[in-house]
């Protein structure tokens, strides 16, 4: 299959390519479209915190699959589905049951805080300084959220999905997040492991991620954290408690900014149980300000099957792990980060995690000017975001007014933010051992060192893996030389094949996949149906049957003559085509419909339509006339024409003989005569079967078989008859004689004799035709033979064409 032909997979990112945020990937392969995640940019405000949703068209899009609930990747599938061409098209959308349950209050909460945005912070503000705005309108309404969210299919881990013929895919756990999954997508045969965000490391309520059991072709994969490595676990829990108790120790407030699902749960339950160690802190109250939270908080307790084995045990002894004891939720009351401020020491968890706007942006600009309060980032920060910014430790910062504020709470950096590390992507990367990787989800400057650790770690290992890092709107062509395996079922698949046997059946594709079955099974296993069509044409003619019969044997050569099962006489061309003698100026042609049926058809039809002009019809019923008027009336000349018709073709087998005798000699007749143009005199040698010197009563049976020898200088060739088989002990002369015989095989040979009747397309299988061929019988009272019709041609629901 050259280039051109071959099938090439697109990758497209209209988001995440080269940046964290607004992940958007489409799929592209054999006029199939997947697209995997909607998310925005959390740095960006409007419209240009969308995917470049423009440059695809959305009605073409088969699947929309999203991973999780997090905003960056799922926060613009409402106005896709509702704002774009999307819905004029058949295209589905999947999430697992906990994101479609959990991604409800996210996107009711994200239009509130991006409605309340609009009215009261104007139309420009500056991002760069962490000030959260947008221009004009909403992107989407709750009208937009409610018409879109029922259209949003549930599917389970491990369970395999066919959204459109020829695509399937299956979600595994991805950790991460409740309920985030990657995919594991099959379009025509090519298998792409799509990632999302995922964790190999399993926390104190979620599952680690899965490893597929199929090795995808395609790997898509998550680069946030490029090349670094982060601490373990247990060291992480550690400084982060004992930076948590320090800042309550020196009489500060803590400040965790965090979102309100995913890595806020892991938090609590790190916090309560540490409080629940150290009575000294039962006074210390420890603050959730997320309405939001509290509401997903019962679909974390509906979900506890899908986490880890911690939490499955704990909540089967009665003990529900998210009903915490030593945290409450903020009331919402107005100036409450101002009361908090202004009381005493105290740990508050607030959203968003990127400090941009929101309860955390609000006790940011309250707590920075005091030395005794401490913040601390928990999670992975975007380029842009003031959760970046202030890493730098700056001296000011800028509120949301546009005022100076000075620093002085304290920074630290502590990530529990569910991502991999370099360890852990790298050690994923070999268990799934792709083809080709492609890096997304990462800020270029760390997805490009990461690309160059693994390149150079398998050009060490001398392994041909492809890695790419391509960018928003830059299209990856990858081509697949993967082998097409057709399945064999039925009747074919009762016994093994021997090694290197040749297994006939028929090839059915369907959803580019490939069965081969015996015909008989077509209908059992594939509810098709067979059929053939038999075609029938007639043409007049002005000739009588005998002339018809002497040009069908001057072209075809052997050929059969009989009557049908109506009595009609019958030429039956190459066990293909029907000739039938249905009135004095009439034949009709009858033949199974097929490749190479037709192709003799018409060559039988352009013989009948030539009859009348051919010369040889002329000179064959032309004869000298007597104009002795006596003779004639004697003598009719038409008894003469039929007596020199009724002389068989010189092509023709002679009467006398059956007709696999005479083929038989006759072919072995030219084959000697061809031999001996290219080689001269040959010989037929003819072992006896009883030698002159044996004993009386005794016979000796000749092992040999006939043979015809041949002699080129003192070099002898012989070519067994019996299989055409050829010895010598001059292994060029051998050669040589085989090359001739091939030529001499296909020379010789008539068109009756080297063609083979088989009709692949339809029907009939080559011992149906077998039969039809066989099913001769005599007619006592004509003295030829009948040829029997075949009634299976005849059965209900073969079409017949005319």
């Amino acid at each position: 299959m050259n280039s051109a032909e071959t099938p090439t997979l697109s990758i497209t990112m209209l988001g995440a390519g080269q940046e964290v945020g607004r992940s958007c990937c489409v799929l592209q392969y054999r006029g199939r479209t997947i697209v995997c995640d909607a998310g925005v940019h959390p740095a960006l405000s409007g419209m240009a915190s969308l995917p470049f949703v423009d440059e695809l068209d959305w009605s073409t899009v088969d699947a929309l699959l999203v991973t999780h609930f997090h905003l960056d990747h799922a926060a613009s599938l409402t106005y896709i589905m509702e704002k774009t061409n999307f819905k004029d098209g058949k295209g589905k959308v999947y999430m697992t049951h906990a994101t479609k349950a959990i991604h409800k209050y996210m996107m009711q909460d994200f239009i509130r805080m991006r409605s309340a945005s609009i009215s009261t912070r104007g139309s420009r503000c500056n991002l760069v300084h962490g000030t959260f705005s947008s221009s004009g309108d909403p992107l989407f309404t709750a009208l937009d959220l409610s018409l879109s969210f029922p259209l949003i299919i549930p599917v389970a881990a491990h369970q395999q999905i066919s959204p459109c013929p020829g695509v399937t895919f299956i979600p595994y756990h991805a950790g991460h997040v409740l309920g985030a999954c990657m995919f594991l997508i099959d379009i025509a045969g090519i298998k792409i492991l799509y990632t999302g965000d995922y964790s190999r490391e399993e926390d104190r309520h979620l599952v680690k991620a899965e490893v597929p059991s199929a090795r995808p072709d395609v790997l898509i994969i998550e680069s946030t954290y490029g090349v670094q490595s982060l601490e373990a676990r247990p060291e992480k829990e550690a400084m982060f408690t004992s930076d948590v108790h320090a800042i309550i120790r020196r009489g500060g407030h803590v400040l965790l900014p965090v979102f309100a699902m995913g890595r806020a749960q892991e938090l609590l339950l790190i916090l309560d149980e540490y409080w629940d160690q150290h009575p000294e802190l039962h006074n210390v109250p420890i603050y959730y300000a997320s309405s939001l939270a509290r509401k997903c908080m019962s679909v974390y307790q509906t979900y506890i099957h899908t986490m880890n084995a911690n939490i499955k045990g704990r909540f089967e002894r009665r003990d529900n792990p998210f009903v915490f004891k030593y945290i409450s939720n903020l009331p919402h009351a107005r100036s409450w980060e101002k009361k908090v401020a202004e009381g005493g020491p105290c740990v508050v968890l607030a959203s968003p995690g990127f400090l941009h706007t929101g309860a955390s942006r609000e006790l940011l600009e309250l707590w920075a000017p005091d030395s005794r309060n401490g913040l601390i980032i928990t999670g992975y920060s975007v380029e842009g975001t003031m959760a970046r910014d202030i890493l730098t430790e700056p001296e000011e910062i800028t509120g949301l007014k546009g005022n100076t504020i000075p620093r002085r709470i304290s920074v630290r950096y502590i990530s529990f933010s569910a991502h991999v590390d370099y360890s852990q992507n790298a050690e994923f990367i070999d268990l799934i051992s792709p083809q080709h990787i492609v890096l997304v989800h990462g800020e270029q400057t760390a997805m490009g060192r990461l690309r160059g650790a693994l390149q150079s770690k398998y050009k060490d290992r001398d392994e041909d893996v492809k890695v790419y890092t391509p960018r928003n709107l830059e299209t990856l062509q990858l081509t697949f030389r993967g082998e097409r395996i057709a399945k064999a079922i039925g009747t074919l698949a009762t016994e093994p094949p021997a090694p290197n046997s040749i297994l006939s059946g028929l090839l059915v594709a369907k959803d580019y996949s490939y069965t081969l079955l015996d015909p008989k099974d077509l209908k059992e296993f594939t509810g098709l149906s067979t059929s053939s069509v038999i075609q029938k044409v007639r043409i007049a003619i002005g000739c009588g049957w005998e002339l018809v019969r002497w040009h069908m044997e001057g072209m075809y050569g052997a050929i059969i003559e009989g009557r049908d099962k109506g009595g009609m006489l019958t030429l039956r061309i190459m066990s293909a085509v029907d000739v039938k003698w249905t009135s004095d100026t009439e034949v009709t042609l009858e033949w199974v419909a097929s490749a190479s049926n037709d192709m003799v058809a018409d060559s039988v039809i352009a013989i009948l339509m030539s009859i009348d002009q051919s010369p040889a019809s002329v000179k064959m019923t032309t004869h000298s006339h007597s104009h002795t008027h006596e003779e004639e009336a004697k003598k009719p000349s038409h008894i003469e024409v039929d007596v020199r018709l009724t002389k068989s073709h010189p092509h023709a087998p002679k009467a006398q003989t059956s007709r696999v005798e005479e083929l038989a000699v006759l072919r072995m007749e030219r084959i000697t005569m061809f031999l001996e143009a290219h080689f001269g005199d040959v010989q037929l040698r003819v072992p006896e079967g009883v030698k002159p010197d044996a004993a009386e009563g005794e016979e000796v049976v000749s092992e040999e078989f006939p043979a015809i020898a041949i002699t080129l200088d003192d070099s002898t060739a012989e070519i067994r008859l019996l299989d055409m088989m050829v010895r010598s002990s001059n292994e060029a002369l051998r050669k040589r004689v085989v090359s001739v015989l091939q030529m001499a095989l296909a020379t010789t040979g008539s068109l009756a004799e080297q063609f083979v009747s088989v009709d692949h397309s339809a029907i009939q299988e080559s011992d149906e035709i077998q039969a039809i061929m066989a099913n001769v019988e005599d007619d006592s009272e004509g003295g030829v033979k009948r040829l029997a019709e075949d009634e299976g041609d005849r059965e209900e629901g073969k079409a017949i064409a005319m």
